[in-house]
């Protein structure tokens, strides 16, 4: 795969890329990394589906019987989150890793360093539109109705595509740098899942200070929110309520763009010590 991956950054690129050459070669990288995946494993592309499916049923046992927190809708409630969030996860663990992965490549050609996170993020974002492709036979399955508001997942989804990306690109430089930063990353990881209301409602605290700083400062919690909103209640988004999602966002590409473009020589120093 790196052979392949290295013909078309020679063919496309030379020393610099544009943008439309750029998007291009990580496209087709992702295309060839998902391909290579479902060579590799039995069940190949239907581990897309089971997976979040296993999560779903686990957590649902755990909390529902085990902890006795009965509610009809709480196995579609806990798989909406779920989904969401393991998408989040996975990319920027992967973004994170992706240019240290890539060690060999790096070392053959002048690649831009942020071609490698994205390259991640754009393979489990086909992925993810599996996976909710399939959550959406669920929800219908478990007796909710579809609208025209699921139009909204589009650009949701597109929004929450630009906020793991800006995540991961700032994730893979500080992990360059020290591969500690995977602990890190890990516990921030288990830190998230526990306050973005995947497991529970934040709509339903008490304390309103807390629920805004929640929906103000962590946007995973407003974009599970979102997602559970269309699906589960056919209701239409508040722009005001994205707003912190779309600063968050835009922040963290800037920030990423700019560490990578003003780092990449030294990050690439640093992988050879």
């Amino acid at each position: 795969m790196a052979n392949v991956f290295e013909y078309l950054a020679y063919k496309l690129m030379g020393y610099r890329l544009n943008f439309l050459q750029a998007t291009s070669l990580i496209h087709t990288q992702s295309v060839m990394k998902l391909k290579a995946q479902s060579n590799i494993m039995v069940l190949s592309y239907l581990w897309w589906v089971i997976e979040p499916l296993l999560y779903g049923v686990l957590f649902y046992f755990i909390f529902n019987w085990m902890m006795f927190q009965k509610s009809e809708n709480f196995f579609i409630f806990i798989l909406v989150g779920k989904v969401h969030f393991l998408w989040f996860s996975k990319s920027v663990i992967a973004g994170a890793n992706s240019i240290i992965e890539n060690k060999g490549l790096i070392s053959q050609r002048v690649i831009p360093k942020y071609i490698f996170p994205l390259v991640n993020c754009q393979e489990l974002l086909l992925k993810q539109v599996i996976s909710l492709l399939t959550l959406m036979v669920i929800v219908l399955y478990c007796g909710y109705s579809a609208s025209v508001t699921w139009l909204q997942l589009i650009p949701l989804t597109l929004l929450m595509y630009c906020f793991i990306c800006g995540i991961s690109l700032i994730a893979s430089v500080f992990v360059t740098y020290a591969q500690d930063f995977r602990v890190v990353i890990q516990m921030g990881m288990m830190g998230l899942m526990f306050t973005s209301g995947i497991f529970w409602d934040i709509n339903l605290i008490d304390d309103k200070s807390v629920q805004q700083a929640l929906f103000t400062y962590n946007p995973l919690a407003v974009l599970v929110d979102c997602y559970r909103q269309i699906l589960l209640f056919n209701q239409i988004l508040s722009l005001a309520k994205l707003t912190p999602v779309l600063i968050w966002t835009s922040a963290t590409i800037f920030v990423g763009s700019i560490l990578l473009k003003a780092c990449g020589n030294s990050l690439t120093r640093k992988l050879f010590l």
